[in-house]
């Protein structure tokens, strides 16, 4: 079955009874609209979601069955495979990208999670909408409603969304649109962007302004500007270096400084908006330290993978399977940007047998060895609860 006939299967047997929405400027109910401000065409927005939409690709999703010693890692091949080819358009780590950017433009990411005729979960796809609507079907059951790109509408059930929201503080189903909060700082960068514009085109055509104390008609203005132009601009002049004028007219060489804005307004429209995101200028432009993206990572990256984690688990698994600890947990390279002597200090973790060689040697950029996937253990180390004693 394609996965058209799986939507249309679907909506067939599902439709809402009752629902409200709202824009995500302003809000007035329960739904939630893309922003029509266009925010990813902003190249400092852009900048700004990047990092964050990397480093949450570069987590690597696994299936986790049990705790202590019968606990297991991706026992099941069909989640497995669904963890890394999500559907036949993108690998994972694009996936993540993808909802990523989303959740961070307007608050709310949303992936629909389709499932074979025993309710298995076998394909992943982002839903990239136009608004989204929560409404309520026969049973009482919560199901959102779509509008997509190309107009078309499609109401599915919320227990096969995947849904990344931030801010989620005054709607019970949507975070918090953000809208009102962006909307004041992108118009201070889009006035800035058309200001320098036109101080470059104005520093190429104009370069001299004639004041006249008395009115003048158009034509003449016209006529005194290109004889002003001749006689002292032109390359061909005499060549003294001195012009003069009468007292009818004042002549004022125009700077493109006159045009640019203050670069202080700037730079603090620009932090606030990286402060919004969760990013500073340094992880923008890779050049940070490994405490800078220590505290970035805890503090932007870690809540979106928990977020993704924790949906995952709801959404692919049922009661009953995560009663037996079926769940799916993120593996983050974190200390991939830590310093070499960090790195180097993680052997005595492979001594006591809490990371695996090849754990270590993947921080380190090093390909996999043979039997480096079991851990160690020095001989002169003992577990709390051995009795024996060491020669």
């Amino acid at each position: 079955m394609t996965f058209k006939e799986r939507l249309n299967a679907f909506l067939g047997k599902n439709q809402p009874v009752t629902g409200t929405k709202v824009q995500l400027v302003t809000e007035r109910g329960n739904g939630v609209y893309v922003w029509d401000g266009k925010l990813f065409e902003s190249d400092i927005v852009r900048s700004a979601i990047r990092p964050i939409a990397v480093a949450v690709g570069k987590a690597v999703p696994k299936h986790i069955c049990g705790k202590g010693d019968k606990m297991k890692l991706n026992s099941r091949p069909a989640i497995d495979f669904l963890l890394k080819e999500p559907n036949p358009y993108m690998s994972m780590q694009q996936l993540l990208e993808k909802l990523t950017r989303m959740r961070e433009i307007s608050n709310n990411a949303f992936a629909l999670i389709t499932r074979d005729e025993n309710g298995q979960a076998n394909g992943i796809y982002p839903i990239s909408a136009v608004s989204a609507e929560a409404v309520y079907l026969q049973g009482g059951e919560l199901a959102i409603k779509f509008c997509l790109l190309n107009g078309k509408q499609y109401t599915f059930n919320y227990r096969d969304l995947i849904h990344l929201r931030k801010d989620f503080a005054t709607n019970d189903i949507f975070g918090t649109p953000s809208g009102q909060a962006l909307a004041p700082l992108m118009n201070v960068i889009g006035t800035i962007d058309r200001s320098v514009l036109q101080a470059v085109k104005n520093g190429s055509l104009i370069r001299w302004l004639l004041m006249y104390n008395t009115s003048m008609r158009a034509e003449d203005l016209k006529k005194n500007a290109e004889e002003f132009a001749a006689n002292f601009l032109s390359t061909e002049s005499n060549g003294t270096g001195v012009a003069a004028t009468d007292s009818k007219a004042t002549a004022t060489q125009v700077s493109t400084h006159d045009y640019v804005p203050n670069a202080a307004i700037v730079d603090r429209t620009t932090a606030r908006i990286n402060s919004f995101f969760g990013v500073s200028e340094k992880i923008k432009q890779s050049n940070y330290t490994e405490d800078e993206w220590n505290a970035f990572y805890e503090s932007t990256v870690e809540p979106i993978l928990i977020n993704l984690a924790d949906e995952l688990t709801r959404k692919l698994f049922t009661r009953h399977e995560r009663a037996f600890d079926n769940r799916i947990v993120f593996e983050a390279s974190n200390l991939a940007y830590a310093s070499m002597n960090t790195k180097l200090a993680l052997a005595q973790m492979v001594d006591r047998g809490a990371m695996t060689p090849n754990e270590w040697r993947e921080i380190l950029n090093k390909a996999p060895i043979e039997g480096g996937d079991k851990p160690l253990r020095r001989l002169d180390t003992i577990t709390v609860s051995d009795d024996r004693q060491i020669a």
